[in-house]
């Protein structure tokens, strides 16, 4: 959920215009990603829970590439925080996918 908080500081700074393009996009996958995950281990079972981490993957993953565009686009200078706390929940969505994978 920090990242979900992280996002929506950033995104405040961008130009009115981007408001229903980029910051309303960066700011539903970085809430998908916790919202995902939430979901597949309300479902009580393992190969939902890997499924929607596999779906919060996916958002993550998306947000990463929008996180490059709007560098491209100068919206924002630094993003190393954010694109660092990207990857260390990558690495954890994908060691715990393969941890589950792992039992069946």
């Amino acid at each position: 959920m920090k990242l979900v908080t992280m996002i929506y500081e950033i995104t405040k700074t961008f130009p009115d215009d981007e408001r229903f393009g980029l910051t309303s996009q960066m700011r539903r996958c970085s809430v998908s990603v916790p919202s995902n995950i939430a979901e597949g281990w309300g479902r009580l079972s393992r190969k939902n829970y890997i499924q929607f981490l596999r779906i919060s993957r996916g958002s993550l993953y998306e947000l990463e590439t929008q996180i490059l565009i709007t560098k491209q686009l100068n919206y924002i200078n630094d993003s190393k925080e954010v694109e660092s706390l990207i990857i260390e929940i990558s690495k954890m969505l994908n060691s715990l996918i393969k941890k589950l994978e792992e039992k069946n």
